[in-house]
């Protein structure tokens, strides 16, 4: 038998009788499932997540199910095909022995695999205080049932909110309260909302557009402390500059933690930003070296992108789990040189405040800003990011009909500053610095994160959701 001939054997052996564990219930989780049945895998399959639901939604909870729209339980992403697939609901999965190919799991089970797909994806980070995180009326939004129970505080109408956090979740929060004509106020510890994702001259706009809906914005802040009446219920918050917040909710926005605590003593590289893989979703061990049976997909995977001259990203939002799911399951049940990249083109989108903000691109990898079209004034507007003489990002208020237009030239490493459309030009279109927040600096994490070649390392962030 010819080497080719041995190796398509192994690839139908493996199809008709392997072992494939996914940890991780979640978007990524469900689409890689999926796929795998598309690619033909027709042996054991099995999916397992810590909450006792099946895969949801997440962009909904902190919109749609705030607001009373859509109930949290009314969720549940929409199966595309029959998985025939043993789903252990409800359960963690507490450590992996890659000698033995085993998941161990908070029963005490321990269930054996041939490849795995980690896909665990991240938390919210609670407030610090364990006393103060503890007080009734103190929530934090990440799960189904984290939405449920910030719905029913909301729909109880609350004498105020604090929102502890300017970044997408936070300032989708606050938009949502104004809808509801609740009194609503934003700590954030940056100089302006969203300055960690698209930078301070943005932020400014974001800022504007916060106070001009009636959100009391406070900048440059920090809570030092909760305080609760002698019932155990929130009612005000102590700010770094001495003033006092009267509230009876509170949410901490304070970005997520990615799921990789179940991974120590493993020998792969996971830490803060995630777990490092390749391009083709391949986990790498500790020594850097890709490995040939775990994989990763969604929030938690951190790759290097050929458009961002290498670094590593870690993507928090829909269409990275649901690409990366789909590359992630075909090279599981493939060999080189069959296997796929995943070179996503990272993108969000946020509505808060009436406007629609969609992004392409990683903006904190630019250190220069244009306004391309449209109009600041009138909040309608696209804007393009640049670094090193090309354009590396964009982001549009109420104009996502023209990403498709400035994706082409990121994918293209066209010059910044970039040709615009034929139309709609602002007056002044000269680049000016884009006002990142300084490495390190106090702000809200964003969704896109490039932490360079060491996980310990923060070259420049970025954050949705989701989104």
């Amino acid at each position: 038998m010819t080497v080719p001939a041995t190796v398509a054997e192994l690839v139908r052996d493996f199809k008709a009788n392997g072992r494939i564990v996914i940890v991780g219930a979640s978007m990524a989780g469900l689409r890689a499932a999926e796929a795998l049945r598309e690619e033909g895998f027709r042996g054991s399959l099995t999916i397992i997540g810590d909450e006792p639901y099946e895969p949801y939604d997440r962009p909904p909870l902190s919109k749609q199910v705030l607001k009373g729209w859509v109930p949290a339980d009314h969720t549940q992403l929409p199966r595309l095909r029959d998985l025939d697939a043993q789903c252990r609901l409800g359960v963690a999965a507490t450590g992996l022995d890659r000698v033995t190919r085993q998941v161990r799991l908070a029963d005490g089970e321990q269930v054996p695999y041939d490849r795995l797909l980690i896909a665990t994806g991240t938390r919210a980070r609670r407030w610090p205080n364990p006393t103060e995180a503890a007080l009734e009326g103190v929530y934090s939004l990440r799960s189904r049932d984290d939405a449920a129970r910030l719905q029913q505080a909301l729909a109880a109408g609350p004498s105020r909110v604090l929102v502890i956090g300017g970044g997408f979740i936070g300032s989708e929060v606050a938009s949502v309260c104004r809808e509801l004509d609740i009194p609503v106020t934003v700590a954030e510890r940056g100089s302006a909302p969203l300055v960690g994702a698209l930078g301070g001259v943005i932020g400014q706009i974001a800022a504007e557009m916060q106070r001009d809906h009636g959100v009391d914005l406070r900048c440059g802040v920090g809570v030092s402390s909760l305080e609760g009446d002698a019932g155990g219920h929130v009612r005000s918050a102590r700010l770094s500059d001495g003033t006092t917040v009267e509230a009876d909710v509170v949410l901490a926005a304070l970005g997520s933690i990615r799921n990789v605590d179940w991974l120590e003593g493993s020998g792969l590289a996971a830490g803060f930003w995630g777990i490092g893989c390749d391009a083709g979703g391949r986990a790498f061990d500790i020594n850097g070296v890709a490995t040939d049976t775990v994989y990763v997909a969604g929030d938690v995977a951190r790759a290097p992108h050929v458009l961002y001259e290498y670094q590593f990203l870690a993507m928090e939002h829909w269409d990275n789990a649901v690409f990366g799911a789909e590359v992630a399951a075909h090279n599981m049940v493939n060999l080189e040189p069959d296997y796929h990249p995943h070179l996503l083109l990272p993108g969000f989108w946020s509505g808060q405040f009436g406007v629609n903000i969609k992004s392409v691109g990683v903006p904190p990898f630019g250190d220069e800003i244009v306004i391309t079209q449209g109009s600041v004034k009138e909040r309608r507007f696209a804007a393009a990011y640049g670094r090193r003489g090309r354009i590396v990002a964009a982001v549009t208020f109420d104009h996502g009909k023209w990403l498709e237009y400035y994706a082409r030239l990121i994918e293209q490493s066209a010059p910044f500053p970039p040709p615009p459309p034929g139309w709609d030009r602002p007056d002044d279109m000269n680049p000016m610095p884009a006002e990142f927040p300084a490495p390190g600096a106090p702000t809200a994490l964003p969704d896109v994160v490039l932490t360079g070649h060491d996980p310990n390392e923060r070259r420049a962030e970025f954050r949705p959701r989701g989104h």
